[in-house]
C-alpha cells in the first residue's frame, strides 16, 4: 500500500509495558516431557517474533532470521514495525497501533521486505495477541506474536496469471481490459497537479478489409498479420515517446481493432502526428513467409481535457470518429469534430422519436403552388411535410425523410401525408365549387412501393376523401423511376390506369435515360432546379462580377421540353425565383412553374386565401403575391 507514514509512536503512546523477565520463554527448571514453548517457537517453520507492548522485538526464531538474512539474536530490541515495514502507510500503521493497544484483534497485510543482502521478497505479515501457553512461567505472556510468511512465489504466479489475463495471446499487446484499466487510471489521476498536462488522447484504428484476409488466406495467416501489425505499432509508439509522459500504450481491443493511448498529451497536433505516423508505418507490404500482404487502416483521433471526461465518453467519441474515417474513404485519419458529432446525435435523437411523433401528431403539411406559365393560374399544389419537433423546432423534410426511409417509418408517414393532402384538396374543391379544382401532388418514396400496398392505399384514400383520381399527382424521383421493373412498374401502371398522374421529380439529375419515358406511365416531368438556376440572367451580359450564365442550359431545357411534349408529357420547372427565369421558361414552352417567385410553401389557409382572391369565375392567380409570406 502507498501512503504517508505517521512514523513510529513513542512508547508512552502505546500504554503500559508488560513486565517480563528475559527468560520468560525459557522452559521451567526441571520440566520434562513434550517439547516446550521455547523449543517449538525456535524451530517452527513459520518465521515468528514476540513483540512487547512497546512494539519492540523480545525474541525472534531462526526462521525469521533466515528469512531476513540476519542473526535472529540481533533482532531482539528492534522496532518490529520497522522490520516488516508497517509504518509505510497511515492506514496500516494505525491498525498496528490498535492491535498493540488491544483495541483490534489482528492485523494482516502484505509487504515487500528487503533482506540484509539487498534482495527483496513479498511477505504476508500477521500481528495478533500471544495467547497464554502455560509455559511462560505462569505470569503474563509477552504482548504480541508477529508472524511472517514468504509469499513471493504466490505473488509471482499471480503476476503471471494477471499478465496472461491482461494481454492478447496473438499480438502479446495489452488487451481491452488492461487498456481500460490504464485509461480509467489516467482520467482519475489529476496529472496537472504533478506537472502533467491534464489532457489525454486516443488513436483508435481498424484495419481496412481485414476480413478478406481471413476469408482468403485463413485465420492463421490473419493472426500472423495482426502480430506483424502490432510490432509496427509498437515501434511507432516507441518512436513517438515523449520525455515526460513516455511512449503511448498500444493495445489490441479485439478483432482487427487497436488503440494507442497518449497520457498527458500536448494537444491535437501530437495526436495528429501520431496518427499520420501509424498510417505511414502500415503502408509498406507485410512479408509473411510465402505471402506478401498489404493492409491499410482507418484511424479515429480524439484529444481532450481529462477533467469531465469518462472512459465511456472518450471511447464513444473515438468509435464515432473511426466510423467517420471509414465513411470518408478509409486509409485515413479523422479528428473528432464536436459539431459533426452533435449533428449525428441529433440524427439519432430524431430517428428514435420519429415513429412516436407520427402517433402524437407532430407533423403538418404546407403547400407550394404550381402555376401555369401562360396565365399565372394556380393549377395545383405540392404537399410538403414539416415536423413540429418539441425540442428542435420546425424541421424540413430533408432533416428526417431519409431517416424514415431507413427505418421503414416512411410507410405510415406516407399514408398520413397521402390522406391529409387528399382531404385538404377535397376541402378546397368543395369551398370553391365555381373554380376549376386544383390537384395536389404528393411525394412517394421507393420504399412505399416495396413495403406497402400503395395501390390499395391510394384507392382507399380517394374513396374515403371523395377526391377524383385525376386531382392526385404522385411524385417519384428520377433515380427511382428510371430503373423501374417488376413490382414498381406494375404499381405505377396500376395507379396510372386508376387515373392518378405520375410525375418524375428532379428530372435531369439522375439516369436521364430518355428511352424509359416512352415505356413508363409518366405524365409529368419536373425539371430539376439546377437547370432553372442557369436561367438566372436574361443574357450573359447581365451577369455581374463573380456571376456566370450558361446559355447551354436554355438549349438543354428547350430540348427536354420539346421531347416531353412529343411524348404527351407536361413539364414543370422547379425553383423559379425571378421574372426573367419565368419569361424564358414560358418562351421555350414550359407548362407550369414552381418556386419562390410565386410562393413559398404555406399553410392550407394561405392557399384558401389565394383561391378566394381570384373571385367567382376569375382565374386563381399569384400575380398579386398573395401566396408569399
Amino acid at each position: 500500500m502507498n501512503g504517508t507514514s505517521e512514523g513510529p509512536a513513542p512508547a508512552a503512546d502505546l500504554g503500559p509495558a508488560v513486565t517480563q523477565s528475559d527468560n520468560s520463554l525459557a522452559p521451567r527448571a526441571g520440566r520434562t516431557g513434550p517439547p516446550t514453548y521455547r523449543s517449538v517457537f525456535t524451530t517452527a517453520p513459520l518465521a515468528m517474533a514476540v513483540v512487547d507492548a512497546e512494539g519492540l522485538v523480545v525474541s525472534a526464531n531462526d526462521t525469521l532470521g533466515t528469512l531476513l538474512g540476519t542473526d535472529p539474536a540481533a533482532l531482539a530490541g528492534c522496532v518490529a514495525a520497522d522490520l516488516v515495514d508497517l509504518a509505510s502507510d497511515a492506514g496500516t500503521w494505525h491498525a498496528y497501533r490498535e492491535v498493540l493497544r488491544g483495541r483490534r484483534p489482528r492485523l494482516r497485510c502484505t509487504r515487500r521486505l528487503k533482506r540484509a543482502d539487498g534482495h527483496s521478497l513479498w511477505a504476508q505479515v500477521t500481528v495478533e495477541p500471544l495467547a497464554d501457553s502455560g509455559d511462560s512461567g505462569g505470569g503474563d505472556t509477552p504482548g504480541l506474536l508477529l508472524s511472517v510468511a514468504d509469499v513471493s512465489a504466490r505473488r509471482e504466479l499471480q503476476a503471471r496469471l494477471r499478465h496472461l489475463q491482461m494481454h492478447d495471446p496473438v499480438t502479446r499487446l495489452p488487451n481491452r481490459a488492461l487498456f481500460f484499466e490504464r485509461l480509467t487510471a489516467a482520467l482519475e489521476a489529476e496529472s496537472y497537479e504533478h506537472g502533467g498536462t491534464g489532457r489525454i488522447g486516443v488513436c483508435y484504428l481498424d484495419l481496412d478489409g481485414f476480413k478478406a484476409v481471413n476469408d482468403t488466406h485463413g485465420h492463421r495467416v490473419g493472426d500472423r498479420l495482426l502480430a506483424a501489425v502490432a510490432e509496427r505499432l509498437t515501434r511507432c509508439a516507441e518512436e513517438a515517446a515523449h520525455p515526460r509522459s513516455g511512449a503511448p500504450l498500444v493495445a489490441r481491443l479485439g478483432g482487427d481493432e487497436f488503440a494507442l493511448l497518449v497520457e498527458d498529451s500536448t494537444g491535437t497536433d501530437q495526436l495528429a502526428e501520431l496518427a499520420g505516423a501509424v498510417l505511414a508505418a502500415l503502408q509498406p507490404p507485410f512479408e509473411l513467409s510465402d505471402r506478401r500482404l498489404s493492409v491499410t487502416a482507418s484511424v479515429g483521433v480524439v484529444e481532450r481535457h481529462t477533467a469531465g471526461t469518462t472512459p465511456t465518453a472518450l471511447m464513444q467519441a473515438a468509435d464515432t470518429t473511426l466510423y467517420w474515417a471509414k465513411a470518408d474513404g478509409r486509409a485515413r485519419w479523422t479528428l473528432f469534430d464536436p459539431e459533426r458529432n452533435a449533428n449525428r446525435m441529433t440524427r439519432q435523437a430524431l430517428a428514435a422519436t420519429l415513429r412516436p411523433a407520427i402517433e402524437r401528431g407532430e407533423f403538418a403539411l404546407e403547400y407550394q403552388p404550381l402555376v401555369g406559365m401562360e396565365d399565372g393560374r394556380v393549377r395545383g399544389v405540392e404537399a410538403l411535410i414539416r415536423w413540429n419537433h418539441p425540442q428542435f423546432g420546425v424541421l424540413a423534410p430533408n432533416r428526417f425523410i431519409a431517416l424514415a426511409e431507413e427505418d421503414g417509418s416512411i410507410v405510415p408517414l406516407g399514408r398520413w401525408i397521402l390522406r391529409t393532402a387528399c382531404r385538404q384538396a377535397r376541402r378546397w374543391q368543395l369551398a370553391h365549387p365555381d373554380e376549376p379544382p386544383i390537384f395536389v401532388s404528393v411525394n412517394v418514396a421507393v420504399r412505399q412501393v416495396w413495403d406497402s400496398d400503395l395501390v390499395a392505399d391510394v384507392a382507399g384514400t380517394l374513396e374515403e376523401t371523395g377526391l377524383a383520381p385525376e386531382l392526385l399527382q404522385l411524385e417519384l424521383t428520377e433515380s427511382a423511376v428510371m430503373g423501374s421493373a417488376g413490382r414498381p412498374l406494375q404499381v405505377l401502371k396500376a395507379l396510372s390506369d386508376m387515373g392518378v398522374h405520375i410525375a418524375i421529380d428532379d428530372f435531369g439529375t439522375g439516369y436521364s435515360n430518355l428511352a424509359y419515358l416512352s415505356r413508363l406511365p409518366v405524365s409529368v416531368l419536373k425539371l430539376d432546379g439546377a437547370f432553372v438556376r442557369g436561367f438566372q440572367y436574361a443574357a450573359v451580359s447581365d451577369a455581374g462580377p463573380g456571376e456566370t450564365a450558361n446559355p447551354a442550359d436554355e438549349v438543354i431545357v428547350e430540348a427536354m421540353v420539346q421531347l416531353a411534349h412529343r411524348l404527351g408529357l407536361t413539364v414543370t420547372a422547379e425553383c423559379v425565383e425571378t421574372s426573367d427565369q419565368a419569361t424564358r421558361l414560358r418562351r421555350i414552352g414550359c407548362d407550369t412553374g414552381q418556386g419562390w417567385l410565386y410562393s413559398r410553401p404555406v399553410a392550407p389557409d394561405r392557399i384558401s386565401a389565394l383561391l378566394d382572391h381570384a373571385g367567382p369565375g376569375g382565374p386563381a392567380g399569384v400575380q398579386a403575391g398573395v401566396g408569399n409570406p
